[in-house]
């Protein structure tokens, strides 16, 4: 008898998820874009940062953002079962436990942390600690339930990668990475807004106050607008500011343009086919324009540094 109930406990401890069950936990395409403006805060930094410290930095933001994301799943888990956008996630099918989920997320928000820290700075890894806190307690636990402002405030935990890459490089603040922090803070409402009102009877279903909810589609439309052409006022920053050159110029004005185009098709739809197309080409087309604005600066810097050399080669050939 006592050994069938050390066998019970024995299989109890085993989790019968698979890997990808818990790569999936991590929100792997949010993790990308995190992983993507972190890397780009971090190569347009003034100074340097050894390529092998640079990689364990990434890896650990990367990290922190799948913490977050673990965490976001579990206290969820009961939303994401009535949501048919996300009942095939893996707690609500039942491929992993809560506790599982909970205990995963809370180890990677440690290692991810500490890793971060002693491997550049405590600011970083600080700015680390806090992203995962702002997602998992102000967003998630707090924001997401109870108000439609739950996006607008908790976009900021995603506005943080690029502070931390930056900070990961210089031990600082300044006002460049500042500028990127809020170019994705005004880019979140309008995407996600965009999904909520396409959703708008699932997130209604599972209680959750999204603004298309709360305050009807028709205000949703207008706010997607406003924050639009606050963002696209947002993206000439690094223009004005000396860190943002032709190239990320031409890329601001035509992504921009596009945005604003989408938004008024949002605003201005007359069926509802009209609205869906425009709010799903606002979705994706926002994910393009975000990653091409950051792909603009990268591209940039990369150029920068090689100019240096190429001006020796060339004078060498001469």
């Amino acid at each position: 008898m006592s050994d069938a109930g050390a066998d019970i406990r024995r299989e109890a401890l085993i989790s019968n998820a698979d890997p990808i069950d818990f790569w999936a936990l991590m929100k792997p395409r949010v993790m990308s874009l995190v992983v993507f403006t972190a890397l780009v805060g971090m190569l347009i930094a003034p100074g340097s940062i050894h390529p092998v410290i640079g990689f364990i930095a990434i890896l650990a933001i990367a990290l922190g953002g799948g913490a977050s994301g673990a965490l976001n799943m579990w206290y969820d888990a009961d939303l994401d079962r009535v949501m048919r956008r996300t009942s095939s996630r893996p707690i609500p099918a039942g491929r992993v436990s809560p506790d599982e989920a909970k205990i995963f997320g809370l180890l990677l928000s440690f290692f991810s942390v500490m890793v971060l820290g002693l491997a550049t700075n405590w600011l970083a890894g600080g700015l680390l600690a806090f992203t995962i806190f702002f997602y998992v307690v102000i967003y998630t636990m707090a924001l997401k339930r109870s108000t439609a402002q739950n996006i607008v405030i908790g976009g900021a935990a995603g506005a943080f990668p690029p502070v931390i890459g930056w900070a990961a490089v210089t031990g600082t603040i300044a006002i460049e990475p500042i500028v990127l922090f809020l170019i994705i803070f005004l880019w979140t409402p309008p995407h996600f807004w965009a999904l909520a009102l396409v959703k708008n009877e699932d997130y209604t279903h599972a209680g959750v106050p999204m603004l298309p909810v709360v305050a009807g589609e028709a205000a949703t439309r207008r706010q997607i607008l406003l924050y639009t052409i606050l963002l696209a006022l947002s993206s000439l920053a690094p223009v004005a500011l000396g860190f943002g050159h032709w190239l990320y110029l031409a890329t601001a004005v035509i992504g921009s343009g596009m945005m604003l185009r989408w938004s008024w098709m949002i605003l201005r739809a007359a069926t509802p086919e009209q609205d869906r197309k425009a709010c799903w080409s606002m979705f994706g087309g926002s994910i393009l324009y975000l990653f091409a604005l950051f792909a603009a600066l990268l591209v940039e810097r990369i150029v920068f540094l090689l100019l240096p050399l190429l001006s020796r080669l060339t004078a060498f050939g001469a």
